[in-house]
């Protein structure tokens, strides 16, 4: 983590989805510069907005579970960090051996 004392909600995002999936690959990108001006980006000085996310997982934990049922795992993980202000939040969830390509992995 870049901040123990203050960890930005990317870094609490992945610590939460690391310790939940135990994931092979896992990726919390911030998109929120690309969404300034568009609805829910705070624009906030020195946050970046931290309202808009794109999460890539590929875990063994998806296994046998569906796209829906792989979403509301994840919601379910980061209800406190929708709740307080991520306002977007692009999932790319698949199991091992599902990836077409391994572009972002």
């Amino acid at each position: 983590m870049e901040s123990e004392k203050n960890p930005t909600v990317r870094e609490k995002m992945e610590g939460k989805l690391a310790a939940a999936f135990a994931p092979e690959f896992l990726a919390v990108i911030d998109e929120s510069d690309s969404h300034a001006g568009h609805a829910g980006h705070s624009g906030g000085a020195g946050h970046g907005g931290e309202t808009h996310f794109r999460v890539r997982i590929v875990s063994a934990k998806f296994e046998g579970l569906s796209r829906v049922d792989r979403h509301r795992a994840v919601n379910a993980i980061l209800a406190d960090e929708i709740a307080g202000g991520v306002h977007a939040l692009a999932l790319d969830l698949k199991a091992p051996g599902e990836m077409k390509s391994r572009a972002w992995t």
